[in-house]
């Protein structure tokens, strides 16, 4: 399984920017997408995450600014950004968690916790 990210930038506050990430592979399921973001000297911090059926979850610091959506059929999540803060700049990463994936040898497997290679959103005047 592996997750691409795409979509950071360098933006002005107020901005807006939209993150994608795809996880490919023989997927047959996944419970929960979402994103997390670290900022140098900081710990990785959950941002929002979307489970299978739609509930979301989110960071009081983003809520009311962000939505996540995701697209089940693709294995696709989206984070949509909106006024953003200098605070927002991090990278950001995607992750999976509690997925069931398929190997070559038809074998089901069972995993928790796959995370992408990180985009950079930064935000300045």
């Amino acid at each position: 399984v592996q997750l691409q990210a795409s979509g950071g930038g360098v933006v002005q506050p107020g901005e807006s920017l939209r993150l994608s990430c795809a996880a490919s592979g023989n997927i047959i399921r996944i419970n929960t997408m979402g994103w997390y973001r670290q900022a140098p000297g900081n710990q990785r911090q959950l941002v929002a995450t979307i489970t299978r059926v739609g509930d979301t979850n989110f960071a009081d610091s983003v809520k009311g600014r962000f939505t996540i959506s995701r697209d089940n059929a693709k294995n696709t999540v989206h984070l949509q950004m909106n006024s953003l803060k200098p605070e927002d700049t991090a990278v950001y990463y995607c992750n999976v968690d509690d997925i069931l994936y398929r190997l070559p040898t038809d074998e089901l497997v069972a995993a928790r916790g796959y995370w992408g290679q990180g985009t950079q959103v930064t935000v300045s005047s």
